[in-house]
């Protein structure tokens, strides 16, 4: 198989002759395919077969111990200009880029297989849809990306078709740290990364493409490319409201986005139609429609359990590559907050001793195909998406934000979105439980300066009629004592439900400085175990402390200096002279 576009063609042949592969193939997505390179890889060692019986077509992949989750710091964007990258990116000079990096592609696949993978981000014959192409060396990336994207020979055709894609070269290269590096060239369309088998590192489709690269390709398209899970909320009387969340990696989104009702709520039905990513453009009505450009997830697996996500717990029992999770004497895949087995062998593969750090990595993950979940949407496949009423903006934050508030209008909701926090967690390399500024949960993927993306949000209160309402959740506040004030998991559809009123008008809501607050008696209490006080305290303002949140906020913008809105300013200063 090989290819009718000749700038395709002409790069393939090109990344040849600086790898030097044994061999070049072609993916097509098929099962026969699949199937055997699952079979080299459990002949090489790349994957591990677990227990057939209680997981069947199940398997584990081991990473080196150096290489388990995203590297920041070795993350770049390379554009010609400084500026244009942002404070928030790592950049690079592109010539400089290409010349570093392509050193240490040379030679790198000798003895290897070249995979030519084209993929398309998005339903295959959505006009919202983005294609790619991947060329790595690692069957084990291959396999992910059949999962996580619709790969193959559809794609190839799309792409001959539209005659544009993101070209992504990867290679595992020798796996040492001094030797890794994520190289993005948004202004060619371009990754590059060495190093790493890592999902957000290799699987190229992901983090690279769909939010760093699409970013950009937003910005000059007119559309949005976001970190957000996308979900469907069906009221008893039938009503469905689609939402958008963004939360950084680690702070339940995937939970949220798979949510079971609590019993106390009959009736409501959720819908998942994507768990990580969101792109949205304006439909010819003026509304904001969503496609999710994954077809599967890449979710962090410890804490997965029949009462955290039953939907997740249930549809990664077959189908699906483990990462880094530990396994039970008889073949089970186990991971901290399983409630059943143990754990005889750890991450590592080494025997596994109680008491001697996790047996999982905390990063650990499951790669398993969307239509594998229960409550899959088949509205995931509509090439239209779907629209949005609402977007929610949130992280882990012990203090200050409470559970629930709306914006007062969509420049607002931008300053929420902009200067969101969160404690950071184990999905990036370094230390956790530290509170940092999260613009739209994007700060590790927006692929260009913030203050410029700051800008491209609020421009969409003139490219839109029907512009959804913002939110900003925190389902991790604690008292004084340390423990969680609000139940979380299911409990959240009380939330989710107060929210989707306020898009149709039908509950009101307490005016304060920064937004609009829940009233008590606009609240589903009915059968929530909190008491009055601490629901009081989850629905309240602590002005001193949002004046120093807002002024840290104000600080957090000037890094980003001429570049910031002046409508965003302007909308800090008004909060915090409302605040007193």
């Amino acid at each position: 198989m090989s290819t009718s576009n000749v700038s395709l063609k002409n790069w393939v042949d090109e990344v040849a002759r600086l790898t030097q592969p044994a061999s070049i193939y072609w993916c097509t997505g098929s099962d026969a395919e699949n199937s055997n390179l699952i079979e080299a890889m459990l002949e090489s060692g790349d994957l591990i077969k677990l227990n057939q019986t209680t997981h069947p077509n199940c398997y584990l992949h081991r990473s080196d111990p150096s290489d388990v989750a995203r590297v920041e710091h070795l993350t770049f964007v390379c554009t010609r200009s400084k500026e244009d990258a942002g404070p928030n990116n790592n950049w690079m000079e592109p010539g400089e880029a290409h010349r570093k990096v392509d050193a240490l592609f040379a030679g790198a696949m000798r003895g290897r297989t070249l995979y030519v993978i084209p993929y398309c981000m998005g339903p295959i014959d959505s006009p919202y849809s983005r294609c790619g192409v991947e060329i790595t060396d690692s069957p084990y990336v291959v396999a992910n990306m059949r999962i996580m994207t619709r790969m193959g020979t559809e794609a190839l055709r799309r792409i001959e078709r539209e005659g544009s894609f993101v070209k992504g070269l990867h290679s595992i290269g020798d796996l040492s740290p001094e030797r890794r590096y994520i190289m993005h060239f948004p202004e060619e369309l371009t990754i590059k990364s060495i190093g790493s088998g890592y999902g957000g590192n290799a699987l190229l489709g992901k983090k690279c493409h769909a939010l760093r690269i699409a970013s950009w390709q937003a910005r000059d398209e007119g559309w949005l490319a976001e970190h957000m899970l996308i979900m469907g909320l069906q009221n008893p009387e039938g009503r469905t409201h689609y939402i958008a969340a963004a939360f950084p990696s680690a702070c339940g989104k995937t939970n949220l986005a798979m949510l079971v009702p609590p019993a106390s709520m009959p009736g409501w039905k959720i819908w998942t139609v994507g768990d990580d990513i969101c792109w949205m453009q304006v439909d010819d009505e003026g509304r904001l429609r969503a496609i999710n450009p994954e077809a599967g997830y890449f979710g962090v697996v410890p804490g997965t359990n029949s009462k955290t996500n039953h939907n997740a717990y249930d549809m990664i029992r077959r189908d699906t590559i483990f990462t880094n999770v530990a396994v039970t004497a008889d073949g089970q895949p186990w991971w901290e907050g399983l409630e059943e087995g143990t754990p005889t062998t750890n991450w590592k593969g080494q025997p596994y001793t109680p008491g001697d750090g996790p047996a999982a990595h905390p990063n650990s993950r499951f790669t398993v195909s969307a239509k594998r979940n229960p409550i899959y949407s088949t509205l995931a496949d509509a090439p239209e998406g779907v629209p949005i009423s609402a977007i929610l903006f949130g992280g882990r934050r012990r203090e200050v934000a409470p559970l629930v508030y709306e914006a007062h209008d969509w420049a607002h909701g931008v300053l929420v979105g902009a200067g969101m926090a969160s404690e950071t967690t184990a999905a990036a390399v370094g230390q956790t439980g530290v509170v940092r500024r999260d613009s739209m949960a994007m700060k590790p993927f927006c692929g260009y300066n913030f203050g410029d993306y700051w800008q491209h949000w609020l421009s969409f209160e003139h490219k839109a009629k029907q512009l959804p309402r913002i939110f900003h959740v925190n389902w991790f506040r604690r008292d004084a004592q340390g423990r969680f004030m609000w139940p979380g998991f299911g409990e959240n559809l009380r939330v989710l439900r107060w929210i989707t009123e306020r898009c149709e008008g039908k509950v009101g809501a307490q005016e304060t400085a920064i937004g609009h607050l829940p009233r008590r008696q606009d609240f589903d209490l009915y059968g929530l175990d909190v008491d009055t006080a601490t629901l009081d305290a989850l629905l309240s303002v602590d002005a001193a402390a949002w004046r120093t949140e807002m002024q840290e906020i104000g600080t957090y913008l000037d890094q980003f200096g001429a570049r910031v809105p002046d409508a965003l300013r302007a909308q800090q200063r008004k909060v915090l002279a409302a605040l007193g």
